[in-house]
């Protein structure tokens, strides 16, 4: 067996494993406190879906295919399970943005995509950032844009 096949199959079970052996008390905790002190905190809580708007707005603007199920997760269609791990890849290595590939068995194979999750920390420095990353890798690897005027 091949090393990029190996990787795969961990890849496509390796998250049984993780689910099966439960989470630590304190990371549990931690949940907790963090659900605690989003109850209490409404300007963080809309500071979060306002960078989520941004950058879903920056996004299409560029054309590219996005889901808004008006969450603050902002998945970008790939389509395609190589171009989708190739595109997390190279915004990590070249950019040091890290984007979670999301490929089946997770969605449903052709709608492949890339999951970010804007923070209310995230600012204008790191936006530009993503969004200019986004645009030239991109082109680099002559995705599809959708219709700019619609």
């Amino acid at each position: 067996m091949h090393q990029d096949d190996i990787k795969e199959a961990l890849n496509c079970i390796g998250f049984v494993f993780i689910f099966a052996i439960g989470f630590v008390v304190i990371w549990a905790a931690g949940a907790a406190a963090s659900v605690a002190h989003l109850k209490r905190d409404g300007a963080l809580r809309e500071a979060h879906q306002t960078q989520a708007k941004i950058l879903k707005t920056r996004l299409k603007g560029m054309g590219l295919p996005l889901i808004d199920h008006g969450s603050h997760i902002v998945p970008v269609i790939v389509g395609d399970p190589v171009h989708t791990k190739k595109l997390s890849d190279m915004l990590l290595e070249g950019y040091g943005i890290y984007v979670q590939p999301i490929n089946f068995p997770t969605v449903p194979r052709g709608t492949e995509r890339l999951r970010f999750t804007p923070s209310p920390v995230h600012g204008p420095r790191e936006m530009d950032a993503l969004v200019n990353a986004m645009d030239a890798l991109w082109s680099h690897c002559a995705l599809n844009r959708a219709d700019l005027a619609g």
